[in-house]
């Protein structure tokens, strides 16, 4: 076992070290340049076509589709979890303030790639028995017609499933349970089976009860955790101005900043800055376009401005409060030299203004961040397990995952935590080759020029006759 984990965190270490922040970066690069920045032509049609359709009523389509604004509330459950908290935490102790500079720039960069993503998503969705589903598969497979598009796009199937669908979601609830245990002494075996109940409610109403789920907690999670930062950054205001000046310094003279981090280095502030952000908004990874997907607008082109919006509220608005609560708290250099990094930080940070009821806020944000990321990753998880095994397996597979969510807050297996982020960045490689491959589909669109949608009555390999 010490073995297979010690080859599996090597295996880590070269995907999210440098492999995957190259291709990732890179190709967020080339559509800039491709669309001819459209992350800031289209941003604020974008912003309107979220905005403009924001209802909280439990809106309803035909075919299981969702309006806007549910399928970028799902994405960003999905976007929007323990790494904004923790993730943020571990960027700034890895690579000290100026992370957060590459984190930005990770980010810009991504809103490019995500528009490819969910025009491609649009633009490829099919209908099986009915029901309208889309995401990496289709467009892996028009991109790569035959055998080599098949075996890439089970490949990508295979790998989210176990990656987001299993051991995704075991981590978030053992975060949940770590959080609630801490704050209130809470058994982990009870919040538990408390989460796993709520999941399974949600998971056996489909995508009716996960749309409604996302569309009203979403915001609302995003409100509480903004206004007790916000207040946060108030009691501390007269830091705030050093803690904006430390990102800009850290960035390219880390070791002006000063401190427990003076350090740290530029490789360093790029590398943690550049990982957190790419999996944190999780653009380039293949993930959301499931959620984009199902979006109900007119032109393809449309999902993938509202997609950019998401990016920029993870990483530019959620992301960057938390780097600034902690900066400001002055907790920083005490964590780095006592080795405490993760959720730990962001709840030292939030009880310099809010006492002991710090850890408590923060367990409470964890609830709904990572809570909503299990229902955003099962969802996009269940569709590639429709395409794999068929509409039928959904159910079995739902039982599984509850079981799970249950396992996972007991247990804090590192193997399994590990093969996570194996896994994800496995899915990443296909997701990208597609994309690269396509980007004349979405230039086009991206011009406004028009381009057909390829929805068609499909079944899945499993559920196909034989004479077939």
């Amino acid at each position: 076992m010490d073995v297979i984990t010690n080859l599996v965190a090597k295996g880590n270490s070269f995907l999210w070290s440098f492999l995957l922040i190259v291709l990732l970066c890179g190709t967020g690069i080339y559509y800039t340049i491709r669309l001819r920045f459209i992350q800031v032509r289209k941003f604020g049609e974008g912003w309107k076509l979220v905005f403009g359709h924001l209802r909280l009523n439990g809106e309803k389509h035909e075919k299981g589709e969702m309006s806007p604004f549910q399928s970028i509330a799902t994405a960003i459950a999905a976007q929007v979890g323990t790494g904004n908290l923790a993730g943020a935490a571990t960027a700034l102790l890895g690579g000290g303030p100026g992370a957060i500079f590459w984190m930005w720039v990770s980010a810009f960069f991504g809103m490019s790639t995500i528009y490819a993503e969910a025009t491609l998503a649009q633009n490829f969705k099919t209908e099986i028995n009915g029901e309208v589903t889309g995401g990496p598969v289709y467009y892996i497979k028009a991109a790569f017609k035959g055998t080599l598009g098949k075996v890439l796009a089970g490949l990508f199937a295979i790998f989210i499933v176990l990656a987001l669908g299993f051991m995704g979601n075991m981590v978030q609830s053992n975060s949940i349970s770590d959080a609630f245990n801490t704050a209130f002494g809470a058994p982990k075996f009870a919040v538990g089976i408390v989460i796993a109940v709520i999941a399974a409610f949600i998971f056996l109403g489909g995508i009716g009860r996960i749309a409604s789920f996302t569309e009203k907690v979403v915001p609302m999670m995003a409100a509480m955790y903004l206004i007790g930062s916000v207040i946060v950054l108030a009691i501390n205001f007269r830091n705030l101005p050093g803690a904006v000046a430390s990102i800009f310094i850290g960035a390219f003279s880390p070791k002006a900043v000063g401190g427990a981090v003076a350090g740290m280095t530029i490789r360093m502030a790029m590398r943690f800055g550049v990982a957190r952000g790419l999996f944190s908004n999780e653009a380039g990874m293949g993930s959301t376009p499931h959620a984009h997907a199902m979006a109900k607008v007119k032109h393809p082109q449309e999902q993938g401005e509202t997609a950019m919006v998401g990016v920029f509220l993870d990483t530019f608005i959620v992301l960057t409060v938390t780097a600034l609560v902690i900066l400001s708290s002055g907790v920083l250099d005490g964590m780095i030299s006592n080795g405490v990094s993760g959720t730990p930080v962001a709840q030292a940070a939030f009880g310099t203004a809010f006492g002991g009821f710090g850890s408590v806020f923060v367990a409470l944000c964890l609830l709904f961040f990572a809570f909503s990321t299990i229902i955003g990753w099962y969802f996009f998880a269940a569709a590639n397990v429709t395409q794999l095994f068929g509409s039928r397996a959904v159910k079995p597979f739902s039982v599984i995952v509850v079981a799970c969510i249950f396992l996972g807050s007991l247990l804090k297996v590192e193997l399994v935590w590990n093969m996570s982020d194996l896994f994800n960045g496995l899915m990443v490689l296909p997701n990208l080759a597609a994309l690269i491959a396509l980007n004349a589909v979405v230039a086009r669109a991206a011009r406004g020029k028009k381009i057909e949608r390829n929805l068609k009555e499909e079944v899945s390999v499993i559920q196909r006759p034989a004479a077939e």
